[in-house]
């Protein structure tokens, strides 16, 4: 995890535009760096380092003397760079797993490149031989990635939107930002002025597709067909696989751990793998809650039952209110579910850097989106249409639950790595029958729970646990995170205040005093850059007015 900022032709001094590079020094603590690029004086890279392989040669823009034409920059991860290099007899100048990118570019050109890497990534590379800009994001948009394009061709590109806010430009009219679509690459000509101009814009993997790379994989060919075992014995093969290639990093390993199904299976198949790769250290695994919530109960028996190095983190109401506003700032989005579930993710993440010397974190992320694990798939009206909101959802996931993730861990300088959007695996269970991927029983993610029936992996209550709505699981059922926000939300805005938020904000007009305060604090921060966020996440096919699980009819938490 790192952070990536260029320009390609600026028209205000390099020295000015460089101060908003260092907006996104949290996400690479360990070092930075600027450089120019050599015959273009108005173009340069800004990089901010987080450590995590390859010690020595890791400083970016990445460059080698095969290519000293290219200039790399990236932040992200690319899980079968060893295998590539070996199938395609390269030459590796250094252990940087980034390095593939350039091979792989030389060889086969743009499109091939960014289809073979199996990984997370968010990339801007410069040719300068051919005078081309190329960026690109990974399928489901794990690493960000924001770019800022001028009618005249100035280009600037950052990991994170807040890098991008204070560039000066000649254009009189303010240019947008927006986030670079996931599974896609840019292509831009390069002029002899340092500005570009856009050529091509192209999709390199859509999330219902095997990936290029599988041919690649490690895992060698599944039993084909829809027999239940087989398919069962495919999810738990694929899914191991996805945890195992995330074990690459130089760095120390942990795993957040909620004790719901999708946290302790990552936390108990990474514990599983760490002892057979002999990990020289125990894994950590961390939960946050009150006392005695549901989460923090269940994340402690799943922590003893797979021997974890467990870390409990105190959370109280007023810690999460007080939170508020940097969790804003870091996010940057006015989402209501999205900032109300950020803030426990937030606070444990700041207990890593400041108490542990974990750096390498793993999540469930993304489980929810592919396994139809939210509590409104019990109400599709079909398995097709149950099955269209999973991609809806996967495809979405950068603007939401990916967004949370990545930024409440970037804002401590942690890397997270999500093993459920492993290409393949989300590949292949997109693959199954429609019928297979429903809830039967009254349960959720039915599927994905029964591939891991019957091996103690997991305790047999938390692999069958239903879904919590995270403010319950947080605190308590009697006074959750949910109702304690609302209660202390109530009078910070006022009736009169919400009753004229149709003029005060016309885009996505807050509902709610909750919703109204949130965006207050977005407006303070990122004023005029509402239209960053096109919709509000909410659960479908029910009548709903607040995306909170406990608010829906058919939410029953655990305890009453």
């Amino acid at each position: 995890m790192c952070g990536i900022w260029a320009l390609f032709g600026s028209d205000e001094c390099l020295s000015v535009q460089c101060t908003s590079a260092m907006r996104i020094a949290h996400r690479g603590p360990d070092a930075f760096r600027f450089e120019n690029v050599n015959g273009f004086t108005n173009c340069c890279f800004g990089f901010h380092r987080l450590a995590i392989v390859d010690q020595l040669y890791g400083m970016q823009p990445l460059r080698i003397k095969k290519f000293p034409f290219l200039w790399l920059c990236y932040n992200g991860e690319i899980y079968n760079h060893l295998m590539l290099k070996k199938e395609f007899e390269f030459d590796h100048q250094t252990k940087v797993d980034g390095e593939i990118l350039l091979h792989l570019y030389d060889r086969f050109g743009i499109h091939k490149m960014a289809s073979l890497l199996d990984g997370v990534f968010a990339f801007i590379l410069l040719d300068t031989a051919n005078r081309k800009v190329f960026l690109g994001r990974d399928t489901y948009g794990v690493r960000p990635l924001f770019k800022l394009l001028t009618d005249d061709g100035f280009l600037a590109v950052c990991s994170e939107a807040k890098g991008l806010t204070n560039i000066t430009h000649s254009m009189s009219s303010p240019a947008k930002i927006s986030p670079f679509p996931p599974g896609h690459f840019e292509a831009f000509n390069l002029k002899l002025d340092g500005k570009v101009e856009a050529i091509q814009m192209d999709q390199f993997h859509c999330c219902t597709k095997e990936p290029s790379h599988a041919i690649y994989d490690s895992v060698e060919d599944l039993p084909t067909g829809f027999d239940e075992e087989k398919v069962k014995g495919n999810i738990r093969k694929l899914f191991e696989n996805a945890v195992r290639k995330r074990l690459m990093a130089h760095r120390r390993i942990g795993c957040l751990l909620s004790g719901g199904l999708d946290s302790s299976l990552v936390a108990a198949t990474l514990v599983k793998l760490a002892k057979e790769e002999k990990l020289k250290y125990p894994i950590q695994t961390y939960a946050i809650g009150a006392e005695d919530s549901p989460d923090i109960l269940a994340a402690r028996k799943v922590a003893a039952h797979i021997g974890s190095e467990h870390h409990e983190v105190n959370f109280s109401a007023e810690e999460g209110i007080q939170a508020v506003e940097d969790v804003i700032f870091h996010l940057e989005t006015y989402d209501i579910t999205t900032i109300r579930a950020s803030v426990g993710m937030y606070l444990v993440s700041k207990y890593i850097r400041e108490k542990t010397d974990s750096v390498v974190i793993f999540s469930g992320e993304g489980s929810d989106e592919l396994t139809q694990g939210y509590i409104y798939f019990h109400k599709a009206p079909s398995p097709k249409a149950a099955a269209e909101d999973s991609v809806r959802l996967l495809k979405e996931l950068y603007l939401f639950d990916g967004l949370r993730a990545d930024r409440t861990t970037a804002a401590h300088g942690l890397e997270l790595r999500v093993p459920f959007l492993d290409h393949r695996f989300t590949a292949y269970y997109l693959s199954l029958p429609e019928e297979m991927r429903t809830p039967k029983n009254g349960v959720e993610k039915h599927l994905l729970r029964d591939s891991f029936k019957g091996l103690n992996l997991i305790p047999d209550d938390i692999l069958w646990r239903r879904k919590e709505a995270f403010s319950d699981g947080l605190m308590s059922i009697k006074k959750s995170w949910y109702n304690s926000l609302q209660d202390h939300l109530e009078s910070e805005v006022s009736d009169a205040q919400l009753e004229k938020a149709s003029k005060t904000f016309p885009h996505l007009t807050p509902r709610s005093k909750e919703a109204y305060y949130f965006r207050q604090v977005f407006e303070k921060h990122y004023p005029g850059r509402a239209e960053w966020l096109s919709h509000y996440w909410m659960p479908r096919w029910i009548d709903a007015t607040d995306p909170s699980a406990r608010t829906l009819s058919i939410y029953k938490p655990d305890k009453d």
